[in-house]
């Protein structure tokens, strides 16, 4: 089937670079994007049209951190620092996804509230429990949503009697749910909480699985300084945090590391080297009061950085208000720095927000030709009313700092439409 998008198409092809085709068409041919076109190709105009008139076409969203199980609990305990935050508020909430019904109704509001906010993609935590963990994925896959999602590893410092497996439940589990699944656009990814939470013979039998099933890995990294000199003392044959993930063959090409604050130039460098993407989650780091990750060094580093929204450690689930505080928190590093750091701009955030992203899931750079549309409608028409005709390219800076969830008119997710207002 072909169909025709018609707008001011707006997408980021790299760090930085924005390209805005104003009034130009995009055709898609069953649901894979064709070209995009200033002018409409007469070999095309059998298409089916979706005109969007003065609207903007822009990239959806990549969310790739974020717990789903923690979605009850958005903006609870932010006054606590991390260690105790688990504690007191997220192993509590958490221990609820036993019940499969209860996990039924918050994952399809959860799906409902991702997709609606233009988030087509995400990598995505869920609890220890197999079956609510199964639950999240048809939830996800009913709205839309598509990526990786992990069912949580933990056979030690969780709530003992409420939270926490022994380590062959775990592994028995982990081949469980694996077996279950059989989704068309969500894949399994292995998911050791955190090194604080698995036992060293837990880890190696990770491990084997991730060589066995040919998996990708997500997890935690020097998010704060408590928890790095805790992993120290757990692990004291290892220097750094990363080493504790690397022994067991689980940091790989691929593997998804969220936070990143406090990593060394050593601990980058290995994350360079092995194409780790490092995903900072700006509004959770300020929330716990974690740090002020150094994502520009990062970059500049070579690293793979891309964002998340890390509810409800972030109390932001829409990524639009995730790449605005990445940009805000970029300029307090400025300040740290003694103003020797550039912040991101709006297009680097959006970038990160979107094409970085995206790319895990190995589309292209932007609206690439021969990947399926992810897309949002942005309707800019309620903001308040500007001094003076705007450029699209201020209607889009604008777009990203004044969006909610009402403007977006439409969204695109694996070349189908999926929202429509």
């Amino acid at each position: 089937m072909k169909e025709i998008l018609k707008g001011h198409i707006i997408h980021a092809p790299a760090l930085g670079e924005l390209n805005i085709m104003e009034n130009g068409y995009m055709v898609l041919e069953d649901g894979v994007i064709a070209g995009i076109y200033d002018q409409l190709p007469a070999e095309h105009r059998d298409g089916v049209l979706h005109d969007y008139g003065d609207k903007l076409i822009m990239q959806s969203f990549a969310d790739m951190h974020l717990h789903a199980p923690q979605y009850p609990m958005l903006g609870m305990g932010m006054d606590l620092p991390l260690l105790d935050w688990l504690s007191t508020y997220t192993f509590p909430t958490e221990a609820r996804f036993a019940d499969t019904a209860y996990a039924r109704e918050i994952y399809a509001r959860l799906a409902h509230e991702l997709i609606t906010n233009g988030t087509t993609r995400v990598c995505m935590f869920s609890s220890l429990h197999t079956d609510a963990t199964l639950v999240l994925m048809e939830e996800l896959e009913k709205a839309g949503v598509t990526g990786y999602v992990g069912k949580v590893n933990m056979d030690r410092n969780g709530a003992e009697g409420i939270l926490q497996e022994t380590t062959a439940e775990s592994v028995a589990e982990t081949e469980r749910w694996l077996a279950a699944c059989h989704f068309k656009d969500l894949k399994p990814i292995l998911t050791p909480r955190f090194t604080p939470s698995c036992t060293n013979e837990l880890m190696a039998e990770l491990g084997k699985l991730k060589e066995k099933h040919g998996l990708y890995v997500q997890s935690h990294l020097s998010e704060s300084h408590a928890e790095i000199a805790w992993v120290r003392e757990l692990h004291p044959d290892c220097e750094r945090y990363w080493e504790t993930y690397d022994k067991y063959g689980l940091w790989d090409d691929h593997t998804v590391m969220a936070h990143c604050v406090h990593s060394d130039a050593v601990e980058r460098r290995a994350m360079a080297e092995h194409n780790v993407l490092a995903v900072h989650c700006g509004d959770s780091n300020i929330n716990i009061s974690s740090g002020i990750c150094p994502v520009r060094q990062l970059l500049n580093e070579g690293v793979w950085v891309a964002l998340g929204s890390d509810i409800a450690g972030g109390a932001q689930l829409p990524m639009y208000r995730v790449i605005t505080t990445t940009i805000r928190s970029s300029k307090v590093r400025q300040i740290m720095d003694n103003w020797q750091t550039p912040f991101l701009t709006v297009p680097e955030g959006y970038y990160l927000g979107t094409t970085a992203g995206h790319k895990y899931f190995g589309a292209g750079d932007g609206f690439s030709k021969g990947d399926a549309l992810h897309a949002i409608v942005l309707d800019d028409s309620t903001f308040p009313a500007p001094a003076r005709p705007l450029t699209v390219n201020e209607r889009f800076e604008r777009a990203i700092y004044l969006m909610e969830q009402r403007n977006i008119a439409a969204v695109w997710s694996t070349g189908r439409c999926v929202v429509s207002r």
